[in-house]
């Protein structure tokens, strides 16, 4: 089998595999489910994945992704997973509603979904399915548009994900944990995990996603998570990257937005190779409230792209972005933000930063905040700081008799807590700090 493939060779080798991926389902798949696959692949022949020349992607070469023929998770062969591997990634000190998924699939086995609350239903994509539910028909895929190779590649290979409906009026009391469990197999292979998360009228709900990776072998994770939010809801979203160093993450989430709510994201990313995450908010109504908040620490030749889009369609409405990277070594990250001001939108607020911090003379940062604005009564405003230790901060640390190599965490520290202090979780926020703490003593300060 050859390991290199170019050009539209990336767009063929995915198509061959789906003979094999149906043959896999034996006949278990309902019509609607196999129209989106069909219409998926027909989408994906005609469709070139990104490169440099595309202008949405030009600070990301995918060769590391495309040179590689991945098969599907379900296809390949599998290594058990332990109840002990399931453990080392779970959350010990507080908690939540835990939901499991190996390489994109369900797992009742690791999952507790038992203590839900009887109104709010939590499970498997793919269970609802299977059963019809018309909240899936209506929704799934409805918001999203220009959709590249990649989005047709999760649609043709869409096997399961996380299905949350929170109905109008509930306060989910505890945060979900939706664990995705990729790797652990004998051959290099992609998963495509898809979820979706309703939360109705007047709800609240946190809920953290954390992808991590097991096993020797490079894997793929191609995502796409789609969030509705109803009138005077409040979400929280968090999601914690630590895939394996050698793989590849690329994901997009789609947020959708109606009157008096309020939606805050945050994305904290360690693991992969690569890493596309794709962050688009449609606020189509008024006196809404989106918050993205982002950091990334990257090491060796890591390679971090954060994309986000926040498209202001109504009045009276609030947005801020704050994305902070700390890179060393030969890291390079990509932090692409555009606000887009529709001419309805009068009486919009609107705020964008993205700071970077560089480690070493090879590690590098392209920035490109944007603003698009086509009203006249709004205040908005955006920028990018890229730069080194603060050197008289550090000079009056060390005059303090603190040591040099601790004196630099404690101002990286201090320079990340921007993002961290704003989650509403204590434990998670515990957490994040421990594994921030970890991820800088890997990195040379």
């Amino acid at each position: 089998m050859k390991s290199i493939v170019k050009n539209r060779k990336a767009n063929d080798w995915y198509i061959s595999l789906s003979e094999n991926f149906e043959a896999k389902l034996n006949g278990n798949d309902n019509s609607f489910l196999k129209g989106l696959r069909n219409d998926a692949l027909k989408q994906l022949a005609v469709t070139d994945f990104p490169t440099l020349k595309t202008e949405e992607w030009k600070y990301t070469n995918l060769n590391r992704v495309l040179n590689k023929e991945f098969v599907h998770a379900s296809s390949a062969e599998k290594v058990e997973l332990t109840k002990e591997d399931v453990d080392s990634f779970k959350e010990e000190d507080f908690d939540y509603h835990l939901l499991v998924f190996v390489n994109g699939i369900f797992s009742e086995e690791f999952s507790d979904v038992s203590k839900f609350p009887k109104n709010i239903f939590v499970g498997s994509l793919n269970d609802g399915i299977q059963s019809g539910n018309e909240f899936i028909k209506n929704y799934l895929g409805k918001q999203i548009e220009n959709k590249t190779a990649f989005d047709h590649l999760n649609d043709a290979y869409m096997l399961d994900g996380a299905f949350v409906i929170i109905p109008d009026g509930a306060i989910l009391e505890k945060p979900i944990q939706i664990l995705n469990i990729s790797g652990h197999t004998k051959e290099l292979t992609f998963n495509t995990p898809r979820n979706l998360i309703m939360v109705g009228k007047n709800s609240q709900a946190s809920i953290f996603f954390k992808y991590a990776g097991i096993g020797e072998k490079k894997y793929f994770t191609n995502s796409i998570t789609e969030i509705f939010v109803d009138e005077n809801a409040l979400v929280n979203i968090y999601k914690i990257e630590l895939e394996d160093v050698e793989s590849y993450h690329i994901e997009r989430t789609e947020i959708y937005q109606k009157a008096n709510s309020v939606f805050n994201h945050y994305n904290f990313t360690f693991g992969g190779s690569l890493v596309r995450n794709d962050i688009n908010s449609k606020m189509d109504d008024e006196n809404i409230e989106c918050h993205l908040n982002g950091l990334y620490i990257g090491r060796d030749d890591q390679h971090f792209d954060n994309h986000t889009f926040i498209d202001h369609a109504k009045p009276n409405c609030y947005s801020n972005e704050l994305y902070k990277g700390i890179l060393d070594d030969k890291a390079h990250g990509v932090f692409s933000g555009k606000i887009l001001v529709d001419k309805d939108a009068q009486k919009t607020n609107a705020y964008q930063s993205n700071k970077t911090i560089l480690l070493s003379k090879d590690a590098s940062i392209d920035t490109k905040p944007q603003l698009e604005i086509y009203a006249d009564d709004v205040k908005c405003s955006h920028g990018a700081t890229v730069g080194h230790l603060d050197e008289t901060a550090l000079f009056y640390i060390l005059s303090r008799g603190i040591p040099e190599e601790k004196a630099k965490s404690m101002l990286i520290t201090a320079f990340a807590e921007d993002v961290v202090s704003k989650i509403k979780i204590k434990e998670l926020k515990e957490k994040l700090n421990h594994l921030i703490f970890e991820h800088l003593n890997r990195v040379e300060v």
